[in-house]
């Protein structure tokens, strides 16, 4: 019985702590939401204001019989090595969060050698797990999952836009977990190097088996399209960034609140599975007092 009392205590004394953490985690999920509808309308917006400049500027030079633009993130080579960008979280204790992002890492690199592939590591999961492994890592970012900023987003842009203009990688990937509700969330892999207009070929398959002419958009840009794609296409992969961090935040904090609310509950449950335990020990303890009672007195008797 005592030894019974004492497990009480102990699973109770945790359940206290798990319903903290969920409190916390809770609050923290809020705060990322608010983070997260506020970035991704922009995330989205500048996306479809880079493929429209993109996709109009490659039509206009094809109609006039110009040199294509270039730009150097735009740049599409032969794939001898890979870069992925991998957030995770910088704790544990939510659920099946970090595993599910390895998961997806893994899956995604199975067409790839080792020697081929670089790591950009956000988050100390990640860095844990590929350092383990001697994964090539080409840049730590840690302690930044929670509370994401802006400056941490063009940090980690930067360093994936210098590997990729140096040559030293030929595509990059983006691996985070989209957020879709506050029980469900998804690991995506997402090309965010070279840069490719998506417009173009979804245009190409809209137009298959048609007879009309599509109607183009004439845009007139100043100073120059060129121009204003030097200045986007950076903002556009820093935002891109900056998403994917909104987006992983929100869901670490809503996989470690469910976590933590499903291990306060399992505790609840575990401490009535003992009172009862303890009921029927201590109810055997009265019924063999009794017992011994009553056998003394027949024997005095």
């Amino acid at each position: 019985m005592r030894d019974i009392k004492r497990r009480i205590r102990a699973i109770g004394n945790i359940r206290q702590t798990t319903k903290a953490m969920e409190l916390v985690a809770s609050t923290k999920m809020r705060k990322a939401r608010v983070l997260l509808g506020k970035t991704r309308p922009y995330s989205h917006t500048i996306e479809d204001v880079i493929n429209d400049i993109i996709t109009h500027v490659r039509e206009d030079r094809y109609r006039r019989a110009e040199e294509e633009f270039k730009h150097d993130l735009m740049d599409i080579r032969e794939v001898k090595k890979t870069c992925y960008i991998i957030i995770s979280a910088d704790r544990g204790l939510a659920g099946s969060y970090n595993v599910n992002v390895t998961r997806k890492v893994q899956s995604h690199m199975n067409k790839n050698k080792r020697d081929e592939i670089s790591i950009i590591a956000v988050g100390q999961k990640t860095k844990d797990y590929f350092g383990r492994r001697n994964y090539d890592i080409k840049g730590e970012f840690t302690q930044i999952s929670e509370s994401p900023t802006y400056t941490d987003a063009k940090n980690i842009g930067k360093l994936c836009m210098e590997l990729y203009s140096q040559g030293l990688v030929d595509e990059v990937y983006l691996i985070y977990t989209e957020f879709l509700t506050t029980i469900s969330y998804i690991p995506v892999a997402t090309r965010l190097l070279p840069l490719e207009p998506k417009k173009i070929e979804e245009r190409k398959k809209s137009m298959e088996g048609k007879d009309k002419p599509e109607v183009t958009k004439f845009i007139l840009y100043e100073p120059s399209a060129e121009e204003i794609l030097n200045y986007l296409i950076p903002k556009y992969i820093e935002s891109m960034i900056f998403g994917a961090l909104a987006e992983a935040a929100a869901c670490e904090q809503s996989s470690r609140r469910v976590a933590m609310k499903n291990a306060t509950d399992n505790a609840g449950e575990l401490i009535d599975d003992l009172q009862l335990e303890y009921h029927r020990a201590r109810q055997a303890s009265i019924t063999q007092e009794i017992a011994e009672i009553v056998s003394g007195t027949d024997a005095l008797s």
